[in-house]
């Protein structure tokens, strides 16, 4: 049975004097259940992880730019971005080969050769090995209507800077606090979500957001890699019924690999609103 993981990753990948940021990490089964739940910290410590629980079938979805071979500037998929979910405040961050935090690509070079493969949405995900590709919670948030975020995404991300110094971080915490509340309501959507079902998810349920920048950092990178396994699990049932590719007109490297990012998609969100493609599932 297919299993949906989820990466939040850390860009930097650490150096000799200062630790890499924390990754969080989230496995779930088809019925929501949470099998596995944490942090890791550097490349290597990742992608021993992936290794050793994912198995041929599971579909991984990483929150970072896997593919980047641009010198300068942005991807194609990062403008997408903005262009088909701007209306909702959301917009991407620019990758290329000038910024010095391409954790993602040294990832998907190690998944790479233990056999993964990457996926750029052009066709369904296999049984007989461990696909992967990018993904954008944002992007999750407001293109999936379970959410409930139809007029702009949850500001939980960074102390609000319109509003009085003193006040900032308590509003994030409350908008961290709202989006969870939505998430545990993911028991009984199509595919699940159960965060109780797991002590380390359940947590983030059972006390309120901190206000200490590293702590509350430390909770918001599980809520995103739920939010990434979440994506997957919808990638995986729903395809481009309930998805769409972002990038995909953007030429290959030379393995023949397109940078995209699959991205949840309501029908106003993607870029014709006409005939709605035929998901993985059915297509297989």
């Amino acid at each position: 049975m297919t299993r949906f993981i989820g990466v939040d990753l850390a860009w930097g990948e650490g150096t000799a004097t200062r630790r890499a940021n924390e990754t969080g990490l989230v496995l779930l089964d088809a019925a929501g259940t949470v099998l596995d739940a944490g942090w890791a910290r550097g490349i290597d410590a990742v992608a021993v992880w992936l290794i050793d629980v994912a198995r041929p079938g599971d579909v991984i979805a990483i929150d970072a730019p896997l593919i980047v071979f641009n010198e300068t500037g942005m991807r194609e998929c990062e403008r997408e971005v903005g262009r088909r979910y701007g209306r909702w405040k959301v917009a991407a961050n620019a990758s290329n080969l000038k910024l010095g935090w391409l954790g993602g690509v040294t990832l998907r070079v190690a998944l790479e050769a233990a056999g993964f493969r990457y996926t750029d949405g052009g066709q369904p995900p296999a049984a007989d090995r461990v696909e992967f590709f990018e993904c954008y919670p944002y992007t999750t948030l407001v293109g999936a209507a379970e959410f409930g975020y139809s007029v702009q995404r949850p500001r939980y991300k960074r102390p609000a800077l319109a509003l009085p110094t003193g006040e900032r971080r308590a509003f994030r915490a409350a908008e961290c606090d709202d989006l969870l509340q939505r998430m545990s309501a993911l028991t009984t959507a199509d595919p699940p979500l159960d965060l109780r079902s797991h002590p380390v998810t359940s947590a983030l349920l059972e006390s309120p957001s901190p206000l200490i920048d590293a702590a509350y950092k430390h909770r918001e990178d599980l809520l995103d890699a739920a939010l990434c396994a979440w994506t997957s699990a919808l990638w995986s049932r729903f395809g481009l019924a309930r998805c769409q590719v972002l990038g995909a007109a953007d030429p290959p490297d030379s393995a023949g690999r397109r940078p995209v990012i699959i991205a949840p998609a309501r029908p106003e969100q993607r870029r014709t609103v006409a005939a709605v493609p035929a998901s993985p599932g059915a297509t297989a």
